[in-house]
């Protein structure tokens, strides 16, 4: 299952949806995640307090994040989240080390069906 992660240092989740430049790109399956590429963004935010909803930008957002079944952020607006839900992205909120937050990740998209990437019958299904 391939994972953008919101990180400044690519140790922890510690950035904010809108304010990202860059999203770590993980393939986390079997219990296990490789760091697959970095991808430059536009930041979302514009600081404008009316917090305009900023088409280019997010579908820009998008597009970087193609293929992704989550989206992890140590915080995300509300408009944001009913987007990226829209098209099939489940934003996770958390903070801490990257290789929990990818499990959490995992298991928030999968239902905890497959235990963490393997199923008693065989693989998950979206390794």
């Amino acid at each position: 299952m391939l994972i953008a992660v919101a990180s400044k240092t690519g140790l922890e989740v510690d950035q904010h949806f809108g304010h990202a430049e860059r999203f770590l790109i993980y393939d986390y399956a079997g219990g296990n995640s490789t760091l697959l590429k970095e991808v430059i963004v536009d930041k979302y935010c514009s600081y404008d307090p009316d917090h305009p909803f900023r088409h280019p930008q997010f579908n820009a957002i998008i597009a970087a994040l193609e293929g992704c079944k989550a989206v992890v952020t140590q915080m995300i607006g509300e408009l944001p989240k009913q987007e990226l839900k829209k098209v099939g992205i489940t934003p996770i909120v958390t903070t801490g080390l990257i290789a929990e937050a990818l499990k959490l990740a995992h298991d928030s998209v999968c239902g905890g069906g497959c235990k963490g990437g393997k199923r008693a019958a065989g693989t998950c299904q979206h390794a």
